[in-house]
């Protein structure tokens, strides 16, 4: 599934180069956060912030925004294989949604399909001997997702964005 900037959540635009962006891999009890450089197209783990049954942390998200100044956030969408939604999808779209709404930033989703089995797979292959805890994988698995988006941003035509 190719990347998209969600219906009405940002301005037109055909390609836009992003210099500092804020990925997320949301998930029902964690949201793991990333934070991206667009000349590099690297991003790397910042941590994770807890999604509580009334919602995600709008405070922490928002001190992340303050911190780091991105121009874009990316969240990444989970589908199954054959790309049919599945109970995630949509409340990860309701979240990227929510994103735009309070923050008033452009927001583009991506397809997330084996980010965290990607993250996993990297900290496994890691020389270093950090603890390896979820808490690390779902933000592993936010860096994946926003070097995922960064590198279809530079593959022309496979990137779609829109705001119809």
């Amino acid at each position: 599934m190719p990347a998209t900037l969600e219906q009405g959540l940002a301005p037109a635009a055909s390609r836009h180069s992003y210099r500092v962006a804020l990925g997320f891999d949301f998930g029902q009890v964690r949201i793991g956060v990333a934070i991206g450089e667009g000349v590099t197209g690297s991003a790397r783990p910042l941590g994770t912030l807890s999604n509580r049954p009334r919602g995600p942390d709008w405070d922490a998200i928002g001190q992340l925004l303050a911190t780091w100044q991105p121009e874009i956030l990316v969240v990444g969408v989970p589908r199954h294989a054959d790309d049919s939604a599945n109970k995630m999808t949509e409340a990860a779209l309701r979240f990227s949604r929510q994103l735009h709404g309070r923050f008033r930033l452009p927001v583009a989703t991506i397809d997330e399909r084996l980010s965290s089995w990607e993250a996993g797979q990297q900290m496994q292959a890691s020389a270093t001997k950090r603890r390896r805890t979820k808490i690390s994988l779902d933000a592993g698995a936010a860096a994946i997702i926003l070097e995922s988006w960064f590198n279809q941003q530079r593959s022309p035509g496979e990137c779609a964005m829109s705001n119809s």
